[in-house]
């Protein structure tokens, strides 16, 4: 059955929708309090919107009530914008876009899925606010001939003769400033160790995280931040996809008979790839000894390709697990990597 498509433009307050009925484009201006109601009331038909803010909430509650809901990446969907920006225009490139044989959706998460990745983001929020208030001390800090290390540890551990020391120029003003923010500091770092606890309790109690801690390279973060992104798989056709919307694969830039592949994509989840990468690493850190299949695959590829090549190896190799395990179920087997 063809089914009506509809092209919404979704915002915090006013919404536009664009559709075609007859042959004939209609528009529809609705607020926040109006949109569900008048969805309810639509014929089963295909709405499509802008994989932003609040996309995922419209697209479950759509859902429910019995509409198909497709979910396009922004920069998809700006290819298909015909003239100035507006909200209007906005809808009907969603529509055009969402009409296109070659589109490719974006997965709807869960609640539980948003949770996770809100858990993975306040943290990341308290790691990058510690790094703001160490750099920040450090600058003014060097502005009284005073120069740290750019390690956090260092600072911490410094921090406190620093402000002993009676023989340095800081005044009172600035010791009282500096001792401030050097509570400040330990609150944060107290926020941080709590949210990881949190994290490794979700873990356990989360059957497909607690699945991944098996894959080597991949702590209790990873595990979260994978949970969160890939939800239970069906949205990609395969293990490559996946891979491939984590930008862990090369760039193609071939014509004709000359194929040429670049540096990765790095297209996706930039937390999920980074960690993954990093994760890698770590293997292949400690696999010189090994004799195990991995591990000895793993040499091979650095000798052959080099430690950074290899270790993007191991992160695809990864991805791929991540989403057999999201689809298939069971649990990680070490002789089948």
């Amino acid at each position: 059955m063809n089914l009506n498509v509809v092209g919404l433009d979704i915002a915090k307050l006013v919404f536009h929708m664009f559709m075609m009925q007859d042959g004939k484009a209609k528009k529809k201006k609705l607020k926040r309090s109006e949109l569900l109601a008048f969805v309810a009331q639509m014929p089963v038909s295909v709405i499509a919107m802008e994989a932003c803010g609040g996309a995922h909430h419209w697209a479950r509650a759509f859902q429910a009530l019995g509409h198909e809901v497709v979910l396009l990446n922004t920069r998809f969907v700006k290819a298909f914008v015909v003239g100035n920006k507006n909200d209007y225009n906005d809808a009907e490139a969603i529509y055009t876009a969402a009409c296109q044989p070659n589109k490719r959706s974006v997965a709807i998460k869960g609640i539980e899925q948003q949770d996770l990745a809100m858990l993975q983001g306040v943290r990341r929020g308290k790691v990058d606010e510690r790094t703001a208030l160490v750099n920040q001390m450090r600058g003014y800090l060097a502005e009284r001939g005073i120069v740290l290390p750019r390690s956090v540890n260092q600072f911490r551990k410094q921090l406190p003769s620093i402000l002993e020391d009676g023989e340095n120029d800081l005044s009172t003003l600035s010791r009282k400033l500096f001792a401030e923010q050097y509570q400040a500091l330990k609150a944060l770092d107290e926020a941080i160790r709590a949210l990881d606890r949190e994290i490794t309790a979700v873990c356990q109690n989360n059957a497909l995280a607690r699945r991944l801690l098996d894959i080597p390279g991949i702590g209790p973060l990873t595990a979260i931040l994978a949970t969160a992104d890939v939800g239970d798989g069906k949205g990609y056709d395969s293990s490559r996809d996946y891979a491939a919307s984590l930008g862990v694969v090369p760039r193609q830039h071939s014509s004709g008979d000359k194929q040429v592949l670049l540096g990765i994509s790095k297209r996706g989840n930039r937390q999920l790839r980074t960690s993954l990468i990093h994760g890698a690493r770590a293997v292949l850190k400690y696999c010189g000894d090994k004799s195990d299949p991995l591990s000895l695959w793993l040499k091979g590829l650095i000798e052959r390709r080099g430690f950074n090549k290899a270790a993007v190896a191991l992160a695809n190799k990864n991805a791929r697990i991540i989403w057999a395990l999201a689809t298939r179920g069971g649990d990680y087997v070490p002789q089948m990597a």
